[in-house]
């Protein structure tokens, strides 16, 4: 039996995150497929120096352009549809946007791993449709981005919460697979890294700079309660928020992997603001034994679990979350106890080979 020829297709690579995770574990998966995607910047995704990447004409606009979605936005459904996938097998479609348009031929496997339906259309179009002529615009984008995800073969999704809008905006059923989270990785940091002795007295928040993540209602409850706050990230809001930020929050970026250990080990808490898709962040913490306190909706609900490692608070606004705050410094020391010894526990499901066994037994369930 010929081995297959694969590709691996992404929206864009120009950051570091929990998908891009995902991308090198697919890498690790299938060591020899190609990456396709609409264009690159190295210098913010040095993780992918050594990936074969083919990317679209985009890359070749001025940079003002690329780098801003409203400005660029007219010209990814003709560039992912532009890509030739005659000579693949098989075709991983990894997208939260464009990247899923991809046209392959009957001949070829599209299998697209749903990390959400196209947020700023269709899961929270009022925090971006705000420029006008994107607005009027909108209503194209969203008819292409509905044929668009009638296009895949099958459809995996990153979590159940997505699933469920994946039938809801896209009416189409899929499998949850979830991403994986690197144990090995991880275990090797925390047994490399000496223990702090010395518990800090913070809050922190791990999370890109824009607007769907929420950071702001965050801002504005810890400006009010003067608590200390540590946000690692950056993102196209970085500027806004530090402006409207007290002495008493820190503002990081660019950290180790072996920095985040440090703080994961030494906060309170993570604050989790936002609906996630997944919460990759969560697992991350939990590992280190760090509780969890976040908005009752979405991924958090799959991978955090209440009163065990973490807590929950019902509304996005500020009221809620200061009331979660205040739950929390009641239940602290035993909950901090119970995340401890339940939260590397909590995270083995989520184990990197469960990922690759899933993937591989689903893509060969399709294939037979």
């Amino acid at each position: 039996m010929k081995k297959k020829k694969v590709a691996i297709v992404y929206d864009w690579i120009d950051k570091w995150g929990g998908v891009e995770r995902v991308l090198l574990s697919l890498r690790e998966l299938f060591p020899n497929a190609q990456f396709f995607t609409s264009y690159v910047d190295l210098k913010k995704a040095q993780w992918a120096s050594e990936l074969p990447i083919t990317s679209s004409f985009i890359q070749k606009l001025p940079s003002i352009v690329k780098r801003n979605r409203v400005l660029s936005s007219p010209f990814y459904p003709y560039a992912f549809e532009s890509f030739d996938f005659s000579l693949y097998d098989l075709v991983i479609s990894v997208s939260s946007s464009f990247a899923k348009g991809i046209v392959t031929s009957p001949n070829t496997l599209h299998i697209l791993y749903l990390l959400t339906p196209t947020r700023f259309l269709w899961v929270n179009p009022e925090q971006y449709l705000t420029n006008s002529l994107f607005r009027r615009s909108a209503r194209f984008y969203r008819m292409w981005d509905f044929a668009a995800a009638q296009r895949p073969d099958f459809i995996i999704s990153i979590s159940e919460a997505v699933k469920k809008r994946s039938r809801q905006y896209y009416k189409r059923s899929s499998e949850v697979i979830y991403p994986p989270f690197d144990t090995s990785y991880w275990t090797e940091i925390k047994n490399n890294k000496k223990k702090e002795t010395k518990s800090e007295k913070f809050f922190l928040i791990v999370s890109r700079l824009e607007p769907y993540k929420n950071v702001e209602l965050a801002i504005n409850v810890f400006n009010k309660r003067g608590v200390p706050l540590v946000i690692v990230g950056q993102g196209t809001l970085e500027k806004k928020l530090k402006a409207i930020a007290s002495p008493n929050i820190k503002f990081l970026k660019n950290i180790s992997d072996s920095e985040l250990v440090s703080l994961y080990r030494s906060a309170k808490a993570l604050i989790i603001s936002q609906e996630e898709d997944f919460g990759y962040v969560a697992l991350e913490a939990q590992f280190f034994g760090l509780p969890v306190i976040s908005l009752k909706k979405g991924g958090s609900l799959e991978t955090v679990i209440e009163g065990k490692t973490g807590l929950f608070f019902d509304r996005p606004n500020e009221k809620s979350l200061a009331d979660a705050l205040e739950r929390f410094e009641r239940i602290s020391y035993n909950l901090r106890r119970s995340t401890k010894t339940q939260g590397p526990e909590q995270v083995k499901q989520f184990d990197k080979a469960n990922f690759s066994n899933n993937l591989l037994q689903f893509i060969t369930s399709k294939t037979l």
